[in-house]
């Protein structure tokens, strides 16, 4: 049945029709043809208030007008700028300013397409002029499925995404060889962009901090982080005018609309398949097999990733966490350290060729690059996320071990 179901919605999206519709349709016809005909159809508005009538997801849309007034207002150059001005003078300085720059905006941005635009925009050409090629609320939505904090979510990511950034950071400057350096920024440069950059830099922190201090909620973060940003893009910074708010206010309506389309169609679908106990009989599958709880772990990051390929993350949790949580659970992972597993494995879909997301954005924003290039060039960070996986897999704690501190 679940294969059925999966075949169809591939037809669907092949044939162009959006994840939202497609997740939709499959569930309406599934309700026409196994509950009873039209008059199972008083239950579609139902479930689609019960999908969205939670306090949860009411970060959602703060967190994307967050992310959309940060990219208006140019936030990710002053972060570049910083990096740059600190660290350009390391081998491969540029490359590591850029990794530095990605891993401070996509934690106050959410955003991993969002960041590659943003700062891949403004390093690409620093980098080709030098002869190189640049290679939370997936968390709110995953909190909001299973019932887990999601202030212990936003905590799980801290010391696997700073690591990361650390490796990532490493591999640069270790491949850089003899490369031609940039000239080191005097102190009085690195000073003074620090203290116009500072601005940026606190926002993660107190929308982090703010969080574990018991200062306010995740939700209450997300509007906190909302303002702040309208503050120091308005008058620190001034890179966002009244007449800027209209567009801002209008990409964040498309963009949240489309997640709690696909929130919608997925419930329908999930629905459906609860009605047909297709959980439940994928739980009898897992616990009948007998098969080592790490094989079939490995089975469920291999899925992960492929469907990871071809759809964006947030439809790939809210269409496969209902079934896989559980599953989880019963094997015996922690869902916390789980959760930090699941979002590495779409970030590194995002980079996986042939067909990554992030590969063509940068393409499009560096048509002077050939994408075979680009796919080389991201192998290495591939792998490097893969490690990590691995690295989380023997090491659990570097995903638990803050949030049971702080907890």
């Amino acid at each position: 049945m679940l294969l059925g179901f999966s075949l169809f919605i591939i037809l669907l999206l092949v044939a162009g029709m959006p994840v939202a519709f497609a997740l939709s349709l499959s569930g309406v016809l599934g309700m026409f043809a196994f509950l009873g005909g039209v008059s199972a159809f008083p239950q579609i508005p139902v479930i689609a208030y019960k999908t969205l009538d939670d306090f949860v997801l009411t970060a959602v849309p703060l967190y994307i007008l967050m992310s959309q007034i940060l990219l208006k207002g140019r936030v990710g150059s002053e972060l570049f700028e910083l990096g740059s001005k600190w660290l350009g003078h390391l081998p491969g300085g540029l490359g590591v300013a850029t990794v530095f720059a990605c891993a401070i905006f996509a934690a106050i941005s959410g955003s991993s397409v969002a960041t590659a635009v943003t700062i891949g925009a403004m390093a690409i050409p620093e980098m080709l002029s030098r002869g190189l090629i640049p290679p939370s609320i997936p968390m709110i939505l995953y909190g909001a499925i299973t019932d887990e904090s999601v202030g212990k979510l936003f905590l799980s990511g801290v010391v696997p995404g700073t690591l990361l950034t650390l490796l990532f950071i490493a591999y640069v400057i270790f491949m850089s060889g003899d490369m031609e350096r940039q000239a080191p920024a005097s102190w009085e440069e690195r000073w003074a962009i620090l203290r116009h950059a500072i601005w940026g830099l606190l926002l993660p922190i107190i929308v982090v901090g703010g969080i574990y201090t018991g200062a306010f909620t995740p939700t209450e973060a997300a509007a906190v982080g909302t303002v702040y940003s309208l503050v120091i893009t308005f008058f620190v910074y001034r890179t966002v005018k009244l007449s800027d708010l209209p567009e801002i206010l209008e990409d964040s309506v498309k963009t949240t609309s489309m997640i709690f389309a696909i929130m919608i169609g997925a419930m329908l679908f999930g629905f459906i398949l609860t009605a047909l106990q297709v959980p439940q009989a994928l739980m009898a599958v897992v616990t009948e097999s007998g098969m080592n709880r790490w094989l079939i772990f490995l089975g469920v990051n291999f899925v992960l990733l492929v469907l990871g390929c071809v759809l964006e993350t947030v439809s790939i949790i809210l269409i496969t966490l209902p079934m896989l949580y559980p599953i989880m659970r019963h094997l015996g992972f922690d869902l916390i350290w789980f959760n930090v597993v699941l979002l590495i494995n779409m970030e590194l879909a995002l980079i996986s060729p042939p067909i990554g997301m992030n590969l063509f954005v940068i393409k499009g924003i560096s048509p002077e690059s050939k994408i075979q290039e680009i796919i080389r060039g991201s192998l290495p960070f591939a792998l490097i996320m893969a490690a990590e996986i691995a690295l989380l897999c023997f090491v659990p704690g570097l995903a638990t071990w803050l949030p049971q501190v702080l907890k």
